[in-house]
């Protein structure tokens, strides 16, 4: 997790005019915000999200590690650290990470960070992309190490001493459209303008009826929500870990702010 160059943002800088997209991931980071003031973007890249949730009021600490979008935050006038690891033990109320886990060799390490930030209660909401089935040129243009299934990111996340609140696949019909984008067998993994905005406008919308259908079974992303624990965990209390695509909601978990 320490300092290291992005190879990604052209790509980044095209998915700002992904205006219905970011709206939805804006809007889900504010509902599993569970009333905090104050946020830790994990990942902050180009300040897409810090930008948008600062003005809805949400006072935001960037994590970035790429200098040069380090600095851009900072003349944005976010507090920026360059590794999350810089933050105090068990002081954020809460962390978001928005597509940002995948682009981590130790993915295990990122999380435990994750969870020793967080005071207890605190809140993590993490973002990343599904299923290996779709792993494209794009994934390694930006430096993907991997995509996830949701069952095995739950017992992540389980292992760090998290409790999992929900998970769940999201963006169905972006599903097919990235296997689309990868069976068609695009080396440089760039994405074309127009084609995002017209996925944006008349097909992303979609999901907000095909996710309630699709949503267990596949999605192009996994959105979790966890809690570092108030006290001790009692693991034996704890559920199975569900099938892969199952929503999680554990017995007895509080679900104010979904």
């Amino acid at each position: 997790m320490g300092d290291t160059s992005y190879t990604g943002t052209d790509n980044l800088e095209a998915m700002v005019d992904a205006r219905n997209y970011n709206a939805f991931l804006v809007r889900e980071v504010l509902r599993n915000a569970r009333g905090a003031a104050s946020a830790v973007d994990f990942g902050a890249g180009t300040g897409t999200f810090a930008l948008a949730l600062r003005n809805q009021g949400l006072r935001v600490t960037c994590i970035e590690p790429d200098q040069e979008l380090n600095l851009a935050l900072r003349n944005h006038g976010f507090d920026c650290l360059s590794a999350i690891d810089d933050l105090p033990e068990a002081g954020a109320e809460y962390v978001f990470s928005m597509n940002v886990l995948e682009h981590i060799e130790n993915d295990d390490k990122a999380i435990h960070a994750i969870y020793r930030c967080l005071r207890p209660g605190g809140v993590c909401y993490l973002y990343v992309p599904a299923f290996n089935l779709l792993f494209s040129a794009m994934d390694k243009k930006v430096g993907h190490y991997r995509r996830y299934r949701l069952r095995p990111l739950v017992n992540q996340l389980r292992a760090a001493g998290f409790h999992v609140v929900q998970g769940r696949y999201v963006d169905s019909i972006g599903f097919f459209i990235t296997l689309l984008y990868q069976l068609m067998g695009n080396r440089r993994g760039d994405l074309n303008p127009s084609a995002l905005r017209f996925y944006d406008r008349f097909l992303f919308p979609v999901n907000s009826v095909l996710d309630r259908v699709l949503g267990a079974l596949c999605g192009k992303n996994v959105a979790i929500t966890a809690l570092r624990p108030p006290a001790e965990a009692r693991r034996s209390s704890e559920p199975t870990a569900p099938e892969a695509g199952t929503p999680v909601r554990e017995f007895g978990a509080s679900t104010s702010g979904e």
